[in-house]
C-alpha cells in the first residue's frame, strides 16, 4: 500500500506545482503586457506635456516644450483612444496580481480624465492659467533643480527658450473665450512670471561657462520679448472677450468629480449628510457660544432672542456676536506667513507630546509662495519628483495680496485669528496634505504617486482637528472648540457650494451671502472661496467627501477590531497604503 501511495502523492504535488507554475507564468505575462501599455501611455503623456515631465523627474523630453498646435492636440487625442482600446485588448485585469489591479484601475481613470480634458475641459482653449504654468515651470524645472550636470540642463533650457515664442503664438491663437476669473488671475500672476525670467534666470545661469551663457541668452532675450507681448495680449485682447461660462455643468462636473474622487458613498447621500451636518454643527456652535454671549453682551436677553427673531436667526446672532469678540487677536499683515510657520511648529509639538499619531520625522520648510504661482490657493504642497529617489517636501503660503485695501486685509486677518488659525493650519499646512502624500511617496507605486486619491489626501487632516480638541489643545478652551466647529462647517459649506455653483445656478451674490450668514465667514474670505471654487473645480469638495469616507471606514474597522480598536492605530494603518482609491483602501483595511 505504501509503495503505491507515495508515487500518487508525488504526482499530485508535481501536478499542483506545475499548475501553480503555469498560473504564475500566465500572470507574469499579463504583468508584462500591462507594464508595456502603462509605459507607452506615460511616455506619450510626458511627450505631450514635457514641462510636467521634467517636474515629475522624467527627463527624456527636457529639451522639448509643449506643442499645442491643433495637429498635435488631435494626434494626442487619437493616441488616447488607442490606449483605451489597448487597456481592453492587451491587458487582462483579472489575471494581474492584486496590487497591479489597483494600478490598472488608476490608469483606466487617468486615461478617462485625459480624454475628458480633450473633449470637455480644453484648457488650451479656455484657461490662460494653463499656459502660465508652462511658462513658469519650463525653465524653472531645469534651472532650479540639480538633477544633472549644468551643461545638460542649460542645453534643455536653451531649446525650451528657443521654442517659447512659438508656444506664445499658439496660446494667442488657441485661447477663445475663457471665464473672466481665469484671465484676471492669469494677468495677476504674470508680473511674477516676468520677474522670474528677468531677475531670477540671469542669477541661475551665472555659474555656467561664458559660451553656454551666451548661447542661452540669445534665445532667452527672444523669449522675454515674446512673454512681454503675451502679457499685453492678456490685458488688451483676451480680457475683453473673456465671457466664457465658469460653470462646468452637471454632467461634466459630476464626471470630473467621480474620476478624481472615486467616492463610494452615493452623491445623493453625501448631499443629505451635508445638509444635516450644517444644521448640527451650527447648533453645536450655539451651545458653545451661549454662555459666552451672556457675559459678552449683558444688556441683551439671549433667552428672548429666539422669540423675537426666530430660532435660526437668534442662533446666528449669538454665534456671530461671540466670534466678533474673538477676532481681534490676530497677526499683522506682514506676519501672516511667519505666524503660519509658528502655528505649525506648535501643532507638531502638541501632537508629539500627546502621541496622537506618529508623524514623519522630516523637516517641512514653510516658505512664501512666489508671485507667479499665487491666485489659485492660499497654500501649495511641493512634493519630491515622483521618478526620483530623493528630494524634499515643502509648503508655500501666499501672503496677503498687495492690491488689498487696509480694510480688506484687516477683515481677512480677523478671520484668521489665533483661535481659528490652528485648524486651518492642520488642514492646509501641517500635518495637512503633507503626511498622506509622504506615505504615498514612500510606499506607493508610480501610478499611485502620480494620481493620489485627493479626498483621502484632503480628508485625513480633518481627523486631526477633533483629536487636537479632545487631546486638550488650548487647555480645552471653548474658544478653540468654537473655531474648530467653524472650520468643520466651512468644509461642509465648501462641498455644498462646489455642487451648487458648478452643477446648479448659484450666483456669486447667493454664494457669498450663504458663506457669510450661514458659515460666519468674512466677505473677504467668502470672495476668496468663490474664486477658488471657480479656478479649481472639485477641490472644495474633496475634504468633505474624504472625511465622510474615512469615518465610514473607521466604523467598519471598529466593528472588526472590537475592544482592540485604537484610533491612532487606525489612522496609521489608513496611511500605510498610501492614497489609494477608496474601494481598494476599504478592501485593504478589511483584510
Amino acid at each position: 500500500m505504501r509503495k503505491t501511495t507515495a508515487p500518487i502523492i508525488l504526482f499530485i504535488f508535481a501536478f499542483a506545482f506545475l499548475g501553480l507554475g503555469l498560473l504564475l507564468s500566465q500572470q507574469n505575462q499579463e504583468e508584462a503586457k500591462f507594464q508595456k501599455v502603462m509605459d507607452a501611455y506615460l511616455d506619450a503623456y510626458w511627450k505631450f506635456y514635457p514641462t510636467a515631465a521634467t517636474v515629475a523627474g522624467f527627463h527624456k523630453y527636457d529639451d522639448k516644450l509643449e506643442d499645442l498646435s491643433e495637429k498635435n492636440i488631435e494626434k494626442h487625442h487619437e493616441e488616447l483612444d488607442l490606449f483605451s482600446q489597448d487597456m481592453v485588448t492587451k491587458a487582462d485585469k483579472t489575471r494581474l496580481a492584486a496590487d497591479s489591479q489597483i494600478d490598472y484601475d488608476i490608469l483606466r481613470n487617468a486615461l478617462d480624465l485625459e480624454l475628458m480634458r480633450h473633449e470637455n475641459l480644453l484648457p488650451w482653449q479656455y484657461n490662460p492659467i494653463f499656459y502660465n504654468q508652462i511658462f513658469m515651470n519650463s525653465l524653472k524645472s531645469l534651472l532650479t533643480k540639480e538633477f544633472g550636470p549644468l551643461d545638460a540642463r542649460m542645453k534643455g533650457a536653451s531649446e525650451r527658450a528657443k521654442a517659447l515664442p512659438g508656444l506664445v503664438k499658439q496660446a494667442k491663437a488657441n485661447l477663445q473665450t475663457p471665464p473672466q476669473i481665469y484671465t484676471e488671475t492669469a494677468i495677476k500672476q504674470f508680473p511674477g512670471i516676468m520677474d522670474f525670467y528677468k531677475v531670477e534666470v540671469p542669477k541661475l545661469i551665472e555659474p555656467a561657462p561664458a559660451e553656454m551663457k551666451s548661447r542661452f541668452q540669445a534665445e532667452w532675450t527672444k523669449a522675454v520679448a515674446a512673454l512681454e507681448d503675451y502679457q499685453s495680449f492678456l490685458q488688451t485682447q483676451l480680457l475683453p472677450k473673456s465671457t466664457g461660462n465658469f460653470r462646468l455643468g452637471e454632467q461634466a462636473h459630476s464626471r470630473l468629480l467621480t474620476l478624481t474622487s472615486e467616492f463610494s458613498i452615493p452623491a445623493q447621500e453625501l448631499v443629505a449628510r451635508a445638509k444635516a451636518d450644517s444644521s448640527n454643527i451650527r447648533n453645536a456652535m450655539g451651545l458653545v457660544c451661549l454662555p459666552y454671549y451672556k457675559i459678552m453682551y449683558p444688556n441683551i436677553n439671549a433667552d428672548q432672542l429666539a422669540a423675537q427673531k426666530g430660532s435660526d436667526q437668534a442662533l446666528s446672532i449669538i454665534i456671530q456676536g461671540v466670534l466678533d469678540k474673538l477676532k481681534v487677536e490676530h497677526p499683522k499683515k506682514e506676519e501672516f506667513v511667519a505666524e503660519a510657520n509658528k502655528t505649525a511648529e506648535s501643532i507638531k509639538g502638541f501632537i508629539a507630546e500627546k502621541q496622537l499619531v506618529e508623524l514623519p520625522e522630516v523637516n517641512l520648510p514653510i516658505e512664501t509662495m512666489p508671485a507667479g504661482e499665487r491666485g489659485l490657493a492660499m497654500t501649495r504642497l511641493l512634493a519630491p519628483a515622483i521618478y526620483e529617489t530623493d528630494g524634499a517636501f515643502s509648503i508655500e503660503v501666499a501672503p496677503l495680496p498687495d492690491e488689498w485695501t487696509p480694510e480688506q486685509a484687516e477683515l481677512f486677518l480677523e478671520e484668521y485669528n489665533r483661535y481659528y488659525t490652528p485648524f486651518w493650519t492642520v488642514r492646509n499646512i501641517y500635518p495637512g496634505s503633507f503626511v498622506p502624500m509622504f506615505y504615498t511617496q514612500k510606499s506607493g507605486t508610480l501610478m499611485r504617486k502620480l494620481y493620489p486619491n485627493m479626498p483621502l489626501v484632503k480628508g485625513w487632516p480633518v481627523c486631526l482637528e477633533e483629536m487636537l480638541i479632545y487631546g486638550g489643545f488650548g487647555n480645552y478652551g471653548l474658544r478653540f472648540r468654537l473655531n474648530q466647529l467653524k472650520s468643520q462647517l466651512k468644509i461642509v459649506i465648501d462641498f455644498q457650494l462646489e455642487l451648487n455653483i458648478h452643477q446648479g445656478g448659484m450666483t456669486k451674490e447667493q454664494a457669498i451671502q450663504y458663506m457669510t450668514r450661514v458659515g460666519f465667514q468674512s466677505e473677504v474670505e467668502a470672495q476668496q472661496n468663490w474664486n477658488r471654487i471657480l479656478l479649481n473645480p472639485c477641490d472644495a469638495a474633496y475634504p468633505y467627501i474624504g472625511i465622510q469616507e474615512i469615518w465610514d471606514i473607521e466604523k467598519d474597522y471598529k466593528k472588526m477590531k472590537g475592544e482592540a480598536f485604537s484610533q491612532k492605530e487606525f489612522l496609521q494603518k489608513l496611511l500605510s497604503y498610501g492614497a489609494l482609491p477608496i474601494r481598494h483602501l476599504k478592501a485593504k483595511l478589511a483584510q
